[in-house]
């Protein structure tokens, strides 16, 4: 099927985490809570030539036996080891394909997370990254249409960096069922050595534009520190040069970095839009049919002023300098602490409030609560902890 041999997730992570006395690594290794809104769970699914991988795929549903419509969504890369990769989620955007009656599944790829087998690296070649992550895709695909509860025409692929790059890829394939192909921000990366990853990214794409077989839909905002509108334009060219079938939407600036849009809650009113007119364009639902409830905020309090930095509990000089850089992050953010002193925070990106507790929690034996939630404090003095961490079931 693929002219690589074997089967890169290049993505700017939306998140930040800072803590006392405990990495971000360790911090995002803690189990966040499954979305019961979304009856999100996780599942093996049989990847590889001979089946003999499990991908660690998480599963959204709306309440129901089906059969439903399917949308996939494959993530980016992550620097380092893809197995310390933590699960991607893409909660905004599953909650609005829920909400339209759809299935969801987000596979990580061999060797990423949990998924079993040996991450395959291609460096420079990015026809064969692209053709080798697309592999997986296709498998998640076709156990997708054995489910009796999805509805195996109606199929759509979405992909953020390099699962957008694997999207593309995916689109040069007669898939049975798969309706159209979404690129956010997609591309690939190669940090250090000498070769030309952006020349060999446009050749790569000129491929894929001659074999492509499936519409695709391209969004990439003006300020995406990976892919910039110039190579992004070159990218266009040569994809739609060479016969693919693509509507490019360039939507200007996105925050601090375009590159973060699709995993962010401000990124849906640019998203949407586009997308539905896509899905409408290729046969697929848009009307919303489930009701999903939306996540309980945080209570504001009078415990202090936002600002107040001597007034945040126990924590250290230390710490008092992390809040006050804590209070120049963007939105959603989020602020922890403990009584033994340590802290943790979030900023951008989904599940602020887990993991900016989860990251305090990784430093302290005590119970961590939130302290500061976007642009207002939640402390109450005396609270039990319970009243402001983390709802939800772990995995």
């Amino acid at each position: 099927m693929f002219p690589a041999p074997a089967r890169l997730r290049h993505f700017a992570s939306a998140a930040i985490l800072a803590c006392g006395l405990v990495s971000s690594a360790q911090a995002q290794a803690v189990a966040l809570p499954l979305d019961t809104r979304l009856n999100e769970e996780v599942i093996g699914v049989p990847a590889g030539t001979a089946l003999n991988v499990k991908l660690e795929t998480t599963l959204y549903k709306p309440n129901g036996t089906g059969p439903f419509p399917l949308l996939v969504i494959n993530h980016g890369k992550s620097p380092g080891d893809p197995k310390a990769q933590s699960r991607d989620r893409f909660v905004y955007m599953a909650a609005q394909f829920v909400k339209r009656g759809y299935a969801v599944m987000v596979p990580m790829r061999t060797g990423f997370s949990r998924s079993t087998g040996t991450y395959t690296d291609y460096g420079c070649n990015m026809k064969a990254n692209g053709y080798q992550q697309a592999g997986d895709i296709a498998d998640v695909v076709a156990f997708a249409r054995q489910q009796s509860w999805i509805d195996a025409d109606h199929i759509v692929i979405a992909g953020q960096s390099y699962g957008g790059l694997a999207s593309v890829a995916l689109s040069t394939q007669d898939l049975p069922g798969v309706r159209g192909v979404m690129n956010f921000a997609g591309g690939l990366k190669v940090h250090g050595g000498s070769c030309d990853w952006q020349e060999a990214l446009v050749n790569a794409f000129a491929e894929y534009g001659r074999k492509n077989r499936i519409e695709t839909l391209w969004m990439y905002g003006a300020n995406d520190s990976y892919f910039g509108p110039q190579l992004v334009n070159r990218l266009y060219a040569a994809f739609n040069g060479n016969g693919g079938r693509v509507n490019l939407v360039a939507y200007g600036p996105f925050k601090h970095d375009a590159h973060t849009m699709l995993g962010s809650r401000d990124g849906m009113p640019i998203w949407l839009p586009e997308v539905e007119r896509f899905l409408q364009r290729i046969g697929m639902p848009t009307e919303q049919v489930y009701a999903v409830a939306e996540p309980v905020p945080q209570p504001a309090t009078n415990f202090a002023a936002l600002d107040d930095v001597a007034a945040v509990p126990f924590l250290p000089e230390r710490g008092r300098q992390q809040y006050r850089a804590f209070l120049s992050k963007q939105t959603p953010r989020a602020f922890a602490v403990s009584s033994s002193g340590a802290w943790g925070w979030a900023e951008e990106g989904e599940s602020v409030n887990e993991r900016a507790l989860a990251a305090c929690q990784g430093a302290s034996k005590q119970p961590c609560r939130l302290y500061t939630v976007d642009d207002y404090v939640v402390w109450t003095d005396g609270a039990d902890p319970a009243n402001n961490t983390a709802a939800g079931r772990t995995e």
